[in-house]
């Protein structure tokens, strides 16, 4: 059993997570990607966990096929249970030296059956491919689910239309069946005709409504979701439509006592740099959504991982405000941060401060390492790093067309004084929360130690409350309340201003 809010099946990587509810435990299949040469076939992997940072890894359940089978690559699907308690398991075949017309590999649909969850028998009699109209090649991870008990079974894959402009032929292809074993076509749920195609759809309701959730690599590599107050649709975009940032992709859910989990993976980048190209499948990560009165969805680290961190850490900065109300300033702690921890800081930004923020894994002066950055005039909060990529060997050959990480921002409400940073960093992965409704995700590789510290450029800040932990128990239970963290109070903290016009 691992002790940590992320898991990998070291020395490999997890890939898509189809996650599905049992029983009161979180059963996650993933696709077990190994980045071996010649590439083996991909097969189904399980961990099981029931608090969301103790996971029992179960190993491989569903095998790929052999080399003339059509699921030599076992892809992306989900898992049901019908009326009898019989467990389904719908997946993605592929095969590449299996083509279609086209001479790109078949991508078919296909279907297993398991009595515990832990075996599975597969049914290639069962198997179904792209109807007409549809391109061959696509045609994966289907999410079977029902909108009532008596209703039939209808079934969305990721599909692309056999016509029309290269870029915009993806579409949310539907089908029904009465039987779980065969499938007749039915209408598109989605038709958007705006992006390469919609991987890993998924629909769930969430009181009175329906969000369909699927990732693209069209405009940008991200999990977005829809909402509808129908399960038939019409699907409108919220104003915030992601998930996570570039980090977090493929993401899929399940609930448990009125809650929603989504489980994704977050990338490694080649070579652990942070300037690597980003890579597929990475370490599980699970985010919490939480509905807003609009019925616009929120997202957080869920409050019982951040609760499993219970040891205060000494690491805490040296004053608790920053004035620097033409200048840039800083304050930094005196020691260095554990290689995993959390941190809950509350912040409170002045009137007109054009940036402030958190800095990570940072040096005496501020100067090297990770800050965490809120820009009030942009609305963003987003992930950077100094020194950036230097281009050449004069001072000005430096990466400043570059504003942050690409990729790694997140729109944001920062209307208001006072804001909540919720910061998980475990080894080289971070996860920030701010104010329990924007997450985002990360890798952070070239800066493994190093201080914590705050900072404002143009403006103010003061720090109201600070917690950092780490060491997260042997054991954790499973609730749902509140995240409720020491503090240190403001008059147990010495100040330390800096201002460039005092």
């Amino acid at each position: 059993m691992s002790s940590s809010p992320f898991f990998r099946p070291e020395p490999h990587w997890v890939g898509d997570v189809i996650p599905y509810m049992h029983e009161g435990v979180f059963y996650l299949y993933y696709l077990h990607e190994q980045r071996s040469s010649p590439k083996p076939g991909t097969s189904w992997h399980l961990v099981t966990t029931e608090d969301l940072v103790h996971y029992v890894d179960h190993g491989e359940v569903l095998r790929h096929g052999g080399a003339d089978e059509a699921d030599f690559n076992a892809y992306t699907g989900s898992v049901i249970t019908d009326d009898d308690g019989l467990h389904h398991l719908f997946y993605t075949g592929q095969n590449p030296w299996i083509l279609g017309a086209d001479g790109r590999p078949l991508q078919v649909m296909m279907h297993a059956t398991s009595s515990d969850l832990l075996s599975w028998t597969k049914h290639p009699e069962d198997m179904y491919g792209a109807p007409s109209g549809y391109e061959t090649a696509d045609w994966r991870d289907p999410f079977v689910y029902r909108t009532a008990p008596d209703a039939p079974w209808k079934m969305i894959c990721a599909a692309r239309y056999v016509d029309g402009p290269d870029r915009r032929r993806g579409v949310v292809a539907r089908c029904e069946s009465t039987d779980l074993k065969s499938w007749e076509p039915a209408d598109p749920l989605w038709d958007p005709r705006r992006f390469v195609t919609q991987e890993c759809p998924e629909v769930f309701q969430m009181g009175e409504w329906w969000y369909l959730v699927y990732s693209e690599f069209t405009d940008a590599f991200m999990t977005r979701y829809r909402m509808a107050r129908s399960p038939e649709g019409p699907w409108a975009a919220p104003a915030r439509d992601t998930i996570d940032g570039r980090a977090f992709y493929a993401a899929k859910s399940a609930e448990r006592d009125g809650r929603r989990f989504l489980f994704g993976w977050i990338a490694t980048r080649e070579n652990e740099r942070d300037d690597g190209a980003w890579q597929w499948a990475g370490t599980l990560s699970a985010l919490e959504a939480v509905q807003n009165p609009d019925g616009t969805l929120a997202f957080r680290i869920p409050p019982e991982v951040l609760e499993s961190y219970s040891t205060v850490s000494g690491a805490a900065l040296a004053g608790s405000e920053v004035v620097a109300p033409t200048s840039h300033g800083v304050s930094v702690g005196a020691c260095d941060l554990p290689s995993s921890f959390t941190a809950r800081i509350d912040l409170e930004l002045a009137e007109g401060t054009r940036e402030a923020g958190v800095l990570l894994r940072t040096d005496a002066e501020g100067e090297r390492g990770y800050s965490l950055r809120l820009e009030p005039t942009a609305g963003r909060m987003v992930l950077d790093r100094w020194p950036r990529r230097i281009t050449g060997t004069e001072q000005w050959q430096v990466s400043g067309d570059v504003p942050h990480f690409i990729e790694l921002e997140r729109p944001a409400d920062l209307t208001g004084a006072r804001h909540r940073l919720d910061i998980l960093v475990h080894e080289n992965i971070l996860v920030a929360g701010l104010d329990g409704r924007v997450v985002l995700s990360a890798r952070l590789y070239d800066y493994l130690q190093g201080r914590l510290g705050i900072f404002a450029t143009d403006g103010s800040v003061r720090v109201h409350d600070l917690v950092l932990t780490t060491s997260p128990p042997p054991s954790t239970s499973f609730h749902g309340e509140d995240h409720e963290a020491l503090t240190i109070s403001d008059t147990d903290r010495r100040r330390s201003r800096t201002a460039a016009s005092r």
